[in-house]
């Protein structure tokens, strides 16, 4: 944890705008800060939290009766494929520093966490079955306690890519139409155990991601597994939030929804070709699965290109997707230009939208660049998206799931070095202004989660990235301090 008098000194450089500044130590403009700027401006309720993710933060993956997850498999079977070769084994160690990290949580002043629930802690063979594993309920109780009794609300995904290899291997996962009523299994228990405290679920992270390029991240160049992948997904979702409405909402009274990634799309040059391939990139990230859960049907652009490689809905299926959130989650990090692509000989999700997408135009990035090669920070796109959907979708409660920026993970740098992140900083700063322009502008955003609270085990990237707002020393036993962003988000939330 940080030092008090570390935390003073904090206050007194925010309050000189010091934090303002350049990563190299330049002045920020005057005006930068010149008016108050806080959550005072939002609407009352508004809800402001950060993010986490299973896998990537509790570590005892195999510890307490854990089965493995296709994680756990994946970082074993092919270590080539993580950047440092490193596993999420230990990862933080959320799972026996929770306590401590809630505290930090409480410290910085977030109204919310939202972490998600590792489905093979729980049921380690995957199914109901295989049998229950008592330990993995006791540790999300214990977690979801912990977090009400500091004044936290709990923010519940059910599945962040990290589903039981069991079920991997009895009959290929969510390739396999046989995972929806596992997956709806396991959702019903969750409810069943975690529903009287929990009032926020999210069914599934970033499906539309997941079915791209699969949990590990490897873009598939099959012309039809990336639609049957989501299309299971998307089956799934319907059924699990069907079953919470059925049996459980009434009584607990909670809300339900899922939460998928999106960049926003600019048409690269001011033509009818390109403004057309940017709204078709729209349409196969983002409206490929929220069509479905609002409208209950994919979206017109990919029924015509795809054709028959998409799956279609039943009648009872397309009325059960029809309507299937309470809310929607959006993660969005970047924007990128969109140009129109002819037809490819070589049909696949990569090729089918018919839309080139990059990050520059004539030489020049987007946005800012940072450490991440896809992650230009662009923060209007994020006014731009919401405000969209609110014209696109009958402006459905939102919430802003994940939104961060990364540094490098600089082994050169000393801790004090390390937690100066002006970058994020800057990028907060950015993004909740463009929030808040979002708000005024009559969209229904409820709340924002910041990605994320703790730097983690970040994928295929391992530990080389900081997305987090704690800074996790990886050389001395894991410690904790906060960066100087979280000292910035405090001020933020306490004015």
């Amino acid at each position: 944890m940080a030092k008090q008098s570390y935390f003073f000194f904090c206050l007194v450089a925010l309050a000189a705008g010091l934090l303002g500044a350049t990563t190299d130590g330049a002045k920020p403009k005057p005006s930068h800060y010149s008016k108050p700027f806080n959550r005072s401006r939002f609407p009352a309720g508004f809800i402001f939290g950060a993010g986490s993710a299973a896998y990537q933060i509790e570590g005892a993956a195999l510890e307490d009766g854990k089965g493995p997850s296709v994680w756990d498999t994946f970082v074993r079977k092919n270590p080539e494929r993580i950047v440092d070769g490193s596993t999420g084994d230990i990862a933080v160690d959320f799972y026996h520093r929770y306590k401590e990290d809630i505290k930090l949580m409480k410290e910085v002043g977030l109204d919310s966490f939202r972490f998600s629930i590792s489905w093979s802690r729980i049921l380690p063979e995957g199914t109901l079955s295989g049998g229950v594993n008592p330990s993995g309920v006791q540790f999300y109780n214990n977690l979801i306690d912990e977090l009400l009794a500091n004044g936290l609300k709990p923010f519940v995904t059910l599945l962040h890519f990290d589903h039981p290899q069991a079920l991997e291997d009895d009959y290929g996962g969510f390739l396999s139409p046989k995972i929806v009523d596992d997956y709806v299994d396991y959702a019903d228990f969750c409810f069943k155990m975690f529903g009287d405290r929990v009032k926020h679920w999210v069914t599934m992270n970033e499906p539309n991601g997941w079915s791209i390029g699969g949990a590990d991240g490897s873009a598939s160049t099959s012309p039809t597994e990336p639609y049957i992948l989501a299309h299971h997904l998307l089956l799934s979702h319907a059924a699990a939030v069907k079953l919470y409405r059925d049996k459980y909402q009434s009584s607990q009274k909670g809300k339900i929804g899922i939460t998928i990634i999106t960049n926003w799309f600019i048409p690269k040059f001011d033509t009818t070709a390109d403004h057309k391939a940017a709204s078709r990139a729209l349409d196969f990230l983002f409206g490929w699965f929220v069509d479905p859960v609002i409208c209950g049907e994919y979206p017109k652009s990919m029924r015509s290109l795809v054709g028959s490689r998409l799956p279609k809905f039943t009648e009872a299926e397309s009325k059960m997707l029809k309507g299937s959130i309470d809310f929607l989650g959006v993660n969005y990090y970047t924007a990128n230009y969109a140009e129109d692509a002819p037809p490819s000989n070589n049909a696949n999700y990569g090729t089918d939208s018919r839309a080139n997408v990059t990050t520059e135009k004539n030489g020049v990035p987007i946005g800012t660049p940072t450490v991440v090669s896809w992650l230009f920070i662009y923060p209007n796109g994020l006014r731009e998206l919401m405000v969209y959907i609110k014209e696109k979708y009958n402006n459905p409660p939102i919430y802003v799931t994940e939104n961060g920026v990364a540094e490098a993970n600089n082994a050169s740098l000393t801790v004090k070095e390390a937690i100066k992140d002006g970058t994020r900083i800057r990028s907060l700063d950015g993004h909740l202004k463009s929030l808040l322009k979002a708000i005024q502008e009559g969209v229904n955003i409820k709340g924002y989660y910041m990605w994320a609270f703790l730097d983690d085990f970040e994928w295929t990237s391992g530990y080389t990235l900081r997305f987090g707002f704690t800074y996790i020393d990886y050389k001395n036993n894991l410690r904790r301090y906060l960066k100087y962003s979280a000292y910035w988000f405090k001020m933020f939330l306490l004015a």
